[in-house]
């Protein structure tokens, strides 16, 4: 009968047990830092963050960035050569896809000067690309046009199955344009500058009887007009839309717009169409010109009548400025600047704010600014100083932007508001006995839509706790596990084991990964030793 005279006594001290361990945990919880509460995404960027993609990895004069729609980049060194490298970027070495060098005459403004791949590229294996070459027997500096195709390898291309689309004389060796882009129709453009020297003796700019001065856009899978101004051996057909388009002689049918000095790079906005030209000023003036998606083209952007919209030489102009484009910004040459390098519209989902923005840059002193349109007008809002030259921009298949550097390195350009969209939390036991091990579990989340690449998850050993097992490596501080990959809406789980003699707080814990992603605890974890044997002494009176 002892135990029935105990039992109300067992129960009350278990009910003592309970009531001070509760008491206790709300003490110590109410001490715990509060987790950083989430800010909202700034609706629109004031400056932004450039990581490099590859810090061990250098290349030759990179002139241009492209991809091939999926998770590799593509380098183009001015030199003739064309780079890749898959994701994730930091850990992957660059292999060689293309090697043209015996064809091309670089230097200067000269080389191998973009690549662009066909919209079918995955089934095709074809990409254009845009270089000079030197006519030896005619002693002519050349632009061509050519396409090519990818090996069974698909990191590697055949240099042997060039085809030349289009070869144009250059009357001298800068101010080639060069760039190449396919629009949403499946069309190939292509930006010539007005042959070069100063000042556009020749009036290239203005005259559509030659294809200086102009972009141009081409049909390169059959279907169209006879080529007119790129000759008899052209390889291939004009568009019957085309805004020039009057048959043999005249103008010529391939122009799409004209009036450029040397549109080094132009890009279409992925989500609108929009078009979007970085045109080389004269001595004065750079700018950014524009043609909305609904264009029929033809426009005539000024050059050299006007330098931006400044008149410059108004011999032969006509007086009625209707009928020519005015630029939607331009910028003086001030402060080290000297040349546009135009860029992309951001599309992108890693940093919201710069969705929308045109972003490009000036090649001398490596400002980038933004530009958007308010509904009113457009507004230019500077963002970065970069410590070296800028010769271009890319995209990624995603629509993240990329830029290269004349240290010869590529950087991702991102939002330096936009928060992290990784997340990590640490669960392990409130109590546990002295000196039996117990287990940490780390959780990170991705709460992006890109997959986050080599991540790094590491937690510190509380003071007073004894590593016992678990994590890829313990170096006698701090447990790390390595994950390569962490794919979007998911979550990663890891766990160590530890034994404890005194109550410990783990209070160091995070996760970093490419890019500049970083995520830190904002919870810490007490631990307490025994709890099960403290209880209150109840006295029960008869």
């Amino acid at each position: 009968m002892k135990l029935e005279k105990d039992f109300p006594y067992r129960g009350l001290h278990m009910l003592g047990v309970i009531t001070a361990v509760s008491l206790l945990f709300l003490a110590l919880t109410s001490l715990l830092p509060e987790a950083a509460a989430a800010q909202s995404s700034p609706t629109a960027a004031t400056a932004v963050q450039l990581t490099d993609i590859n810090p061990a990895q250098s290349f030759t004069n990179p002139i241009d960035i492209a991809n091939a729609g999926d998770g590799r980049l593509f380098i183009v060194e001015q030199r003739g050569v064309i780079q890749v490298i898959a994701a994730p970027y930091a850990s992957n070495t660059a292999e060689t896809f293309l090697d043209i060098q015996d064809r091309v005459a670089s230097g200067g403004e000269t080389g191998l000067l973009s690549l662009a791949f066909h919209p079918d590229y995955n089934q095709n294996g074809y990409f254009y690309v845009n270089y000079t070459h030197i006519d030896t027997e005619n002693s002519q500096l050349l632009t061509r046009i050519s396409r090519f195709q990818a090996t069974s390898d698909p990191n590697t291309a055949d240099p042997g199955s060039e085809t030349i689309l289009l070869e144009l004389v250059q009357p001298y060796s800068n101010h080639n344009g060069g760039d190449l882009a396919f629009a949403a129709d499946g069309t190939l453009y292509a930006s010539l500058g007005d042959g070069g020297d100063a000042g556009d003796p020749h009036d290239n700019g203005q005259t559509t009887s030659t294809l200086l001065g102009s972009v141009l856009r081409l049909n390169v899978d059959g279907g169209g007009q006879p080529a007119d101004c790129g000759g008899s051996q052209a390889a291939y057909t004009i568009p019957a839309d085309n805004p020039l388009n009057d048959g043999p002689g005249g103008a010529c049918d391939e122009i799409w717009a004209y009036g450029l000095r040397n549109p080094w790079r132009f890009s279409f906005d992925r989500a609108t169409h929009d078009l979007f030209i970085g045109d080389v000023g004269q001595g004065t003036w750079e700018e950014v010109d524009y043609q909305p998606a609904n264009s029929n083209g033809g426009e005539n952007y000024g050059w050299r009548c006007y330098e931006g919209s400044h008149p410059y030489n108004s011999s032969g102009c006509s007086g009625n400025t209707a009928v020519y484009t005015f630029p939607i910004d331009e910028y003086e040459h001030t402060n080290g600047r000297c040349s546009i390098t135009g860029g992309f519209v951001y599309r992108g989902s890693w940093y919201p704010a710069l969705s929308g923005a045109y972003i490009f840059a000036d090649y001398c002193s490596g400002e980038i600014w933004s530009l958007e349109n308010d509904g009113a007008n457009w507004q230019k809002t500077p963002l970065f100083d970069a410590a070296f030259r800028i010769p271009t921009f890319g995209e990624d298949a995603s629509g993240e932007l990329y830029l290269a550097g004349s240290d010869g390195h590529i950087y991702l350009l991102g939002d330096d508001t936009a928060a992290d969209y990784l997340t990590i939390t640490l669960d392990g036991p409130l109590t546990a006995v002295s000196g039996e091990p117990f287990t940490y579990t780390l959780t990170v989340n991705n709460t992006g839509a890109l997959t986050a690449t080599n991540l790094s998850i590491t937690n510190t050993l509380p003071t007073g706790a004894t590593y016992v097992s678990g994590g890829d490596a313990f170096d006698g501080q701090t447990v790390s596990w390595n994950v390569p990959t962490l794919p979007p809406g998911t979550s990663q789980q890891v766990q160590w084991s530890a034994s404890i003699t005194q109550t410990v707080w783990n209070d160091q814990y995070g996760v970093t990964a490419d890019n500049g992603l970083t995520a830190v605890g904002q919870k810490p974890i007490a631990t307490l030793v025994n709890a099960q044997n403290w209880y209150f002494p109840l006295v029960m009176k008869p």
